[in-house]
C-alpha cells in the first residue's frame, strides 16, 4: 500500500516539474516590429534588414519608402534628417524609421501675387507673407524657392478645406507673378491672362509635388476655395482644366455626368431658386464638397463669394457669383466623382 502511493506521489511531482518546465518554455517575450510581416512556419531571417540610412558629409538621409504607399503612409525623407541632440546622451537610429508616419504635406495651394516680378520677391522674402516657390514671369527657366518645404510658409491664412484649417500647416504654397485683375467703377472685374512659360513652370512644378507627396486631387485648390470670402487668386484665367487634361493635376468634372445634372436642373431650376429649402441645399453641397460656408437659408454675400470663387475654379467663362443651373449641375457632377470620404 505504501508502495502503491509512494508511486502515486513520484508521478505528480514528475508532472508538476513537466508542467511548470512548460510554462517557462512559452513565456512571452516581446519582439521588435520587422518591416516585413512574417506568417507561421517562416523562419525569421536575420540578416533581413530595413533599407540603410545614407550619409553625406555627415548629413543623414533616407530615401527608400517601407510604409503602406496605399494607406498614404511613407517613410521617405527627401531632406535631411533633424535629430535631437541631448546632452550628454546619444540618439541612436537602430530601430529607425517606424511606419506610422506619413507626410505633413497634404495640400497644394496656388496663388497669384498680384505684383509685379520685382516687388512679388520682396513681399515674399521681405515681409510677414511668404511661398514654398514663386514662379516669376520673365520668360527664362527658373522657379524661386523661397522656403523650405518641412518648414511652413505663411501663404494661406485664415483658410478651410472640409475638416481641415489653417492650411499653411499642412500645405506647400506656390505663387505666380500676376498682377491679377482691375475693377470698373461697377466692380466688375477684369483678370490679366498667365503667360504659357508660367503655366508650363507651374504645371512641372505642381506635378513634381503632387507625386512626391503623394496629394489627392481634392487637395490641389486655389487660394480662392480655402478663404472665399477674402481671395480671388488664382482668379478665372488659370487653367485649371489644361493641369488636369494634360498633367492629370487637381479635379475636373465629367461632361457627360455635368450633361445628365444640367437637364433635371433646367426643369425646376427657376423655380426653386428662391425656397429657402434650396438655398440651404446648395449651402450644405458646397461645404460637403469642401468650402467653409455658414449654413442657412438665406442668399447672403458669404454665398455668393463662394460661389464665385467655385466658379472661378470650375466654371470660368461666367463667375457672376449666381447659382444657376450650369453651376448647379457642376457642382452636382464633382461631388459625386470626388465624395468626401
Amino acid at each position: 500500500m505504501r508502495k502503491t502511493l509512494y508511486i502515486i506521489g513520484l508521478s505528480t511531482l514528475i508532472f508538476s516539474c513537466a508542467a511548470k518546465k512548460k510554462t517557462v518554455a512559452t513565456t512571452y517575450r516581446p519582439k521588435i516590429a520587422s518591416a516585413t510581416t512574417k506568417t507561421a512556419g517562416d523562419k525569421v531571417d536575420e540578416t533581413e534588414k530595413k533599407p540603410q540610412i545614407k550619409t553625406q558629409n555627415g548629413v543623414e538621409f533616407f530615401r527608400e519608402n517601407i510604409a503602406n504607399a496605399a494607406n498614404n503612409d511613407n517613410t521617405i525623407s527627401y531632406g535631411s534628417i533633424v535629430s535631437a541632440k541631448p546632452q550628454g546622451y546619444k540618439v541612436v537610429k537602430t530601430y529607425f524609421p517606424s511606419l506610422g508616419q506619413n507626410f505633413r504635406q497634404r495640400y497644394l495651394i496656388l496663388h497669384y501675387t498680384a505684383l509685379d516680378d520685382s516687388r512679388s520677391l520682396t513681399a515674399l522674402t521681405q515681409k510677414s507673407v511668404s511661398a514654398h516657390y514663386l514662379v516669376n514671369n520673365l520668360g527664362d527657366n527658373e522657379i524661386y524657392q523661397l522656403v523650405d518645404e518641412n518648414k511652413r510658409a505663411y501663404h494661406a491664412g485664415i483658410s478651410t478645406w472640409r475638416s481641415d484649417k489653417n492650411l499653411n500647416d499642412n500645405s506647400v504654397g506656390i505663387e505666380i507673378v500676376n498682377i491679377g485683375y482691375t475693377a470698373d467703377a461697377t466692380g466688375k472685374k477684369t483678370f490679366l491672362p498667365y503667360s504659357d512659360e508660367q503655366v508650363k513652370k507651374v504645371a512641372a512644378l505642381a506635378k513634381d509635388i503632387v507625386d512626391r507627396y503623394q496629394i489627392p486631387a481634392t487637395n490641389v485648390l486655389a487660394h480662392s476655395d480655402i478663404a472665399p470670402t477674402r481671395k480671388q487668386d488664382p482668379g478665372p484665367l488659370f487653367p485649371w482644366k489644361k493641369l488636369y487634361d494634360e498633367y492629370q493635376i487637381g479635379m475636373w468634372y465629367d461632361e457627360p455626368t455635368k450633361q445628365n445634372f444640367y437637364n433635371l436642373a433646367m426643369t425646376d431650376f427657376a423655380v426653386k431658386y428662391n425656397d429657402p429649402s434650396f438655398v440651404f441645399l446648395v449651402k450644405t453641397s458646397l461645404q460637403k464638397f469642401g468650402y467653409g460656408i455658414e449654413l442657412s437659408e438665406k442668399w447672403d454675400d458669404a454665398t455668393k463669394r463662394t460661389i464665385e470663387a467655385f466658379q472661378y475654379h470650375f466654371r470660368p467663362q461666367n463667375y457672376d457669383g449666381i447659382m444657376d443651373a450650369e453651376t448647379w449641375a457642376i457642382l452636382q457632377a464633382l461631388m459625386q466623382k470626388y465624395p468626401t470620404k
